[in-house]
């Protein structure tokens, strides 16, 4: 067996849950303990499964798993951290087994301070001279590469701030493949500072993930249809019902989270 053969192997072995397997029976609960993001961003505030919030929920059960994997606390890198909403979910969740969580953001807000972040790091992530000074096991980019011109570029440059089998998770709106191309070229004309500037399908993350060096061992859709503030968003039937629809149609879906890992044969 070759050397790429044998790193296939032990990647497939510590593939994360199927698309489907997550949309059935990962678990829910963890969203009512999520006071702060309710009364922050869910309308009205007592929604109990605001499908605006599955984008943190992705997250927090692509990380349990491997802090599961792992078995100790994890060192974490947040790209694009806006308020803290995704350390906030974690932490309401119960998750602790953190090692290290660190913010990275062009604009460091003020709300950061109460969000129990171990640094706090402000850098243009755009830029050709950005780095990482440290690895770790997982980095986030959750809804980041969508505002870049050239997100690859980024993605590749974080695989050396990866420890050697860690994770980039993160996620974005979804286009089929066949509107991929005449949709960027539209938005890239109106879009305003900080907006919306590259369009993403399942097969550009599966290309991103072939050109960065990196395995691609989850990509979901989240939801048909969002309905926010919509009484349906207090039905737990309807989230699973969005969430197996994102499993079986990712491209037709309204946001696509997916994992990449780092082989261990990638060296940096």
């Amino acid at each position: 067996m070759t050397e790429q053969n044998e790193a296939a192997q032990q990647l497939r072995q510590i593939t994360s849950t199927s698309p489907l397997q997550a949309a059935r029976s990962w678990d829910l609960s963890v969203f009512d303990a999520q006071r702060w993001l309710k009364n922050t961003f869910a309308k009205p505030r007592a929604t109990r499964y605001p499908i605006k919030m599955l984008r943190y929920w992705f997250m927090y059960n692509l990380i349990r798993e491997e802090q599961i994997r792992l078995g100790r606390p994890l060192r974490v890198c947040e790209i694009g951290v806006d308020q803290g909403q995704m350390l906030r979910f974690m932490r309401d969740a119960g998750f602790t087994d953190i090692a290290c969580w660190i913010a990275v953001d062009c604009k460091l807000q003020p709300e950061l301070a109460e969000s129990g972040y171990t640094r706090q790091i402000e850098a243009n992530v755009d830029s050709p001279d950005f780095w990482l000074d440290e690895q770790y096991d997982v980095i986030i980019v959750l809804h980041l590469l969508e505002h870049l011109f050239e997100p690859e570029m980024l993605v590749h440059r974080l695989t050396t701030a990866l420890m050697p089998d860690g994770v980039v998770l993160g996620g974005f709106p979804a286009t089929p493949e066949w509107l991929e191309s005449y949709w960027q070229k539209r938005i890239r004309l109106t879009a305003l500072k900080f907006g919306h500037v590259s369009v993403f399908s399942p097969q550009r993350v599966r290309n991103m993930a072939k050109t960065c060096g990196l395995y691609l061992n989850f990509i979901s859709g989240a939801f048909l249809l969002r309905k926010s503030g919509s009484f349906l968003e207090n039905l737990k039937g309807w989230l699973r019902f969005n969430l197996l629809w994102g499993a079986f149609f990712p491209a037709l879906s309204g946001e696509i989270y997916w994992s990449m890992r780092k082989s261990i044969a990638i060296k940096n």
